[in-house]
């Protein structure tokens, strides 16, 4: 990850944003929530910069994130917490694939659901 040679710089604690797995933009980008048009403009952070997403991550490779307060899972409908859990741990998980996905199009970033036609 490397916008010219000084890297995405994190919005939110002002450090480096060091790889695509670290990477909330990207993290959003692949659920299809950050048009590939503004993907370059758009402010990065840390995906834990980020605790009301990063609060539905189940994957070993990331440390829970748990947050208090009205966003706080607890406080949601389970169902929706559950939907919420299994697509963003996927979205997680395509993150890590992508840290190898040499010469891909940015465009078969996002999960299949959300490629755009």
């Amino acid at each position: 990850m490397a916008k010219c040679d000084e890297g995405y710089i994190c919005h939110v604690c002002g450090k480096d944003v060091e790889s695509i797995s670290q990477s909330d933009l990207y993290l959003r980008y692949v659920l299809g929530k950050v048009d590939p048009e503004v993907l370059h403009t758009t402010p990065e952070r840390h995906i834990r910069c980020n605790p009301v997403l990063a609060q539905f991550i189940k994957d070993d490779r990331f440390e829970p994130v748990v947050i208090e307060g009205a966003m706080s899972r607890e406080h949601l409908d389970p169902d929706y917490v559950s939907q919420n859990e299994a697509l963003v741990s996927r979205a997680y998980r395509r993150l890590w694939e992508l840290r190898s996905a040499e010469g891909e199009s940015i465009l078969d970033f996002p999960l299949e659901e959300f490629r755009q036609t």
